[in-house]
């Protein structure tokens, strides 16, 4: 079956968070989480190596939209849902239909981190994968010295596969880093 044709949820709750698609518009709240984050985003993520306008930040969301509708990667926001607040991006990337099979990328706006939110989103990702994508195997790979991100897999239980050593050059740098491979198998 063609993915495109698959009909699932674009927005789901954990406890206190609300997970959807992008959206029109949402370039702004995107952006200003960015520019609030960008020194701790700067090491770990390529895509904080440039400024970034709000226009481009909206371009991307819009990008990130019409993917999700194709199918062909599922980019998530997370906001609060007492207040509406944007405060992280998540969502299932290099995916193979035909597994089903996913991996989870996040990256959260500093001025929320340290309280449990994106450990709480990620679990809410999971669950979605699992329910409504029928996922087989999950995946979360990051940069071995990203202490922070290796956390969440960690604490949700996920096996570390392996690091492959030498495997990717640092965002920020050209030196040369091992990424963690974790993984959750249904």
């Amino acid at each position: 079956m063609n993915p495109i044709l698959l009909d699932f949820p674009d927005e789901f709750e954990t406890e206190r968070l609300l997970i959807r698609t992008p959206r029109p518009g949402d370039g702004r709240a995107v952006c200003d989480s960015i520019k609030a984050s960008i020194t701790e985003l700067k090491p770990w993520m390529p895509f904080a190596q440039k400024e970034q306008s709000e226009t481009d930040v909206e371009i991307n969301i819009r990008e990130s939209y019409i993917n999700f509708l194709k199918r062909e990667d599922l980019r998530l926001l997370v906001f609060l849902k007492e207040t509406g607040e944007f405060i992280a991006s998540a969502g299932l990337h290099r995916i193979d239909w035909a597994i089903p099979k996913f991996e989870i990328g996040y990256w959260i706006d500093t001025r929320h981190s340290g309280k449990g939110y994106m450990t709480e989103a990620v679990q809410g990702i999971i669950d979605f994968a699992e329910k409504e994508l029928k996922a087989r195997r999950i995946e979360i790979r990051c940069d071995s010295k990203n202490l922070k991100s290796r956390a969440i897999p960690e604490r949700l239980g996920f096996n570390l596969e392996g690091i492959l050593k030498n495997e990717g050059l640092s965002a920020d740098t050209d030196e040369l880093r091992d990424t963690c491979v974790y993984a959750r198998v249904i």
